[in-house]
């Protein structure tokens, strides 16, 4: 294919609104370009890197035995109704009404609706176990889309689901899909792990996501170097940490302007990790509106572990300055969990606390030794609430954590029956007894895939594309074309001899000048390059150099077209 027919509207300057490297380089080598705020046109040469991850998506797919369908973008809202999530989701779901006053939500996800499917057209236990999924365009309306691909509000992903009669057949699908996404990234040819993970508002038990590591990845990754531990830093278990020292006994003290822990501990010369701080959440109990989380100082709240906590409402919900004050009757900055009347959870690491600081419940003051049995009236429920932080002990018992950043590409969960139990949805087994069939869920997505693949493959000239997804396999660059009869002669031959050896090819066959076809060439990083000039045609060679080598071989036409061929 030739460059001069093609949309290749590569630029010489980053974009002013990219802030990574991807973003940078998908824009400047003309595979994407911007439409609205989280919404991108993909160019021709992005389509084709697409389509080549779709196919590796398909192919591994349907080696563990999927079957491709595909359902709408829009969904009646009595669907999610049904299942009680219409209302748990929040303003990422973009909603709207219809003509006749219907409502309607433009898909986030597809649990609901491939359960409807399943229960119109599934008949019978023979049917099972069965897996199926598509390939679609996804809305969600992100907060703050940024980092171009990476937090579009408008995505192409892979959704997967499968349906099973029993756990045995479920756990055999689960670790099929484990597979499946393992290869996936393997194929392509990426560094990535898989990770245990928080399931969110989507799954109900046990979830992996795969994560392409990148020092540009939102997510942090918690992995013990000696052992084969790894999670992300919302799911990673926090291990009690012990607390030490003696019993001291409790002092109420004048603390002035101190709001914040850390002030806390430099006005009465502490450490943070003898301190701890109280935030206040709604809570979903009749008996108490509020509720107290209890953290060591030197901690953060996870606060994906505190919204599964029995007790706090979903989602997690901060008080507001008002609610606190007119509940407690003081300001934040000055709570603490002595004499405080409402339920508490505190971190494992802050109930080991032997004595602490920790606010009066009066504004500008704190105690100091506070202790928990002594001093803290009610019951005190003790869970993991924290993240983890670089040398924890791993929970494994294998030694202190890591963390590494990576990119979610992809989520398996175990949802057990909350969709089929919530929609009704029974089939017969052999016996003809009514089971709820257990569900597994498998998203990939697609066009994320193409901004992680970047992250990791490029360097200060361009994209360094994998073979396995880049937009050609071979790029011709032939020098000074439209003025020499040889050039053009020798580069339209190895154009079209790749092409018959089943390999596809860019011919950049423009009038411009090399520099211009170099830089090119490096920014949309095309694994293989034929650079054809009359200087080494007159010594019957040309020069054959990979994106991700520096070494140039000189080659005769014949030779470099049997070396990509793979002919020895």
């Amino acid at each position: 294919m030739k460059f001069s027919q093609l949309i290749i509207p590569t630029l010489r300057e980053a974009p002013a609104d990219a802030e990574i490297a991807s973003h940078v380089l998908l824009v400047r080598g003309g595979f994407i370009r911007r439409l609205a705020s989280g919404s991108y046109n993909w160019l021709p040469l992005g389509v084709r890197v697409l389509k080549n991850i779709e196919r590796i998506v398909r192919e591994e797919l349907e080696r563990a035995g999927a079957q491709e369908i595909l359902m709408p973008v829009v969904q009646p809202a009595e669907l999610w109704r049904e299942s009680g999530r219409w209302d748990v989701m929040g303003p990422e779901m973009l909603r709207l009404t219809d003509r006749h006053d219907r409502e309607y939500c433009v898909s986030p996800t597809q649990e609901e609706v491939v359960t409807d499917l399943f229960r119109r057209v599934i008949t019978s236990y023979r049917q099972l176990p069965c897996n199926l999924y598509h390939i679609q365009t996804k809305f969600r309306d992100e907060i703050r889309p940024r980092f171009g691909l990476m937090r579009a509000r408008e995505f192409i992903m892979k959704d997967g689901y499968s349906f099973h009669l029993d756990e045995e057949s479920f756990e055999t699908a689960y670790a099929a899909m484990h597979a499946c996404y393992s290869a996936i990234l393997t194929r392509v040819g990426l560094d990535y792990r898989a990770v245990e993970a928080d399931s969110g508002s989507i799954g109900d038990g046990e979830s992996h996501e795969f994560h392409v590591l990148a020092e540009s990845g939102e997510d942090d990754i918690a992995y013990s170097p000696t052992s084969a531990y790894a999670a992300n830093v919302e799911k990673a278990e926090a291990v009690a940490l012990p607390g030490d020292g003696p019993v001291e006994p409790i002092r109420k003290t004048h603390t002035p302007g101190t709001k914040t822990i850390e002030a806390v501990a430099e006005f009465l010369d502490v450490d943070t990790t003898r301190c701890v701080k109280t935030l206040i959440v709604h809570a979903d109990s009749h008996q108490s509106r509020l509720l107290a989380l209890v953290l060591r100082g030197d901690h953060q709240l996870n606060e994906a572990k505190a919204g599964r906590i029995d007790g706090v409402r979903r989602p997690l919900e901060f008080a507001s300055k008002a609610d606190i004050e007119a509940n407690l009757g003081v300001g934040i900055g000055s709570i603490g969990p002595v004499g405080l009347p409402l339920p508490i959870v505190a971190d494992s690491s802050a109930a080991a606390l032997a004595s602490f600081v920790c606010g009066a419940n009066i504004d500008d003051y704190h105690y100091v030794g506070a202790n928990w049995k002594r001093d803290v009236a009610g019951e005190v429920r003790v869970a993991d609430i924290r993240n983890v932080v670089e040398g924890d002990p791993a929970p494994d018992g294998s030694g202190p954590l890591d963390f590494l950043r990576g990119i979610e590409v992809g989520h398996i969960f175990k949802l057990g029956t909350k969709y089929s139990q919530a929609m009704g949805v029974t089939v017969q087994d052999a016996s003809g007894r009514d089971v709820v069939p257990i569900m597994g869920c498998y998203g990939f997505g697609v066009s994320r895939m193409v901004a992680a693949i970047v992250e990791q493959c490029h360097d200060t000239d361009g994209i360094v594309w994998p073979d396995a997804v880049a937009p050609f396999d071979v790029h011709v660059v032939a020098l000074n074309n439209t003025k020499s009869d040889g050039v053009q002669t020798v580069a339209d031959r190895l154009h079209d001899d790749l092409r018959a050896r089943g390999l596809t090819v860019l011919f950049d066959d423009r009038d411009d000048r090399p520099g211009v076809k170099f830089a090119d060439a490096d920014l949309i990083g095309i694994p293989n390059r034929i650079t054809v000039g009359d200087r080494g045609l007159k010594e019957g060679i040309v020069e054959y150099r990979r994106r991700d080598e520096a070494d140039v071989r000189r080659l005769t036409p014949d030779a470099v077209v049997q070396t990509l061929a793979g002919i020895p």
